[in-house]
């Protein structure tokens, strides 16, 4: 099964104020962040789900 990878939904993806745009905070090479802007960074090796409530359900 092919793991979704979608920007959108990964834990490291999150909004930056000072740029007002969603950024990816984790440190990409030159060709990755080429990639990362162009929209076509599929299968990213560092996608993580972001599953906010996970921390919640740790805390019970």
């Amino acid at each position: 099964m092919k793991q979704n990878t979608a920007c959108e939904s990964c834990a490291y993806f999150a909004y930056d104020d000072e740029c007002e745009c969603y950024i990816c905070e984790i440190n990409l090479d030159e060709d990755e962040m080429l990639r990362f802007m162009q929209g076509s960074f599929n299968n990213c090796p560092y996608y993580r789900f972001g599953d906010e409530y996970s921390v919640v359900r740790k805390q019970n």
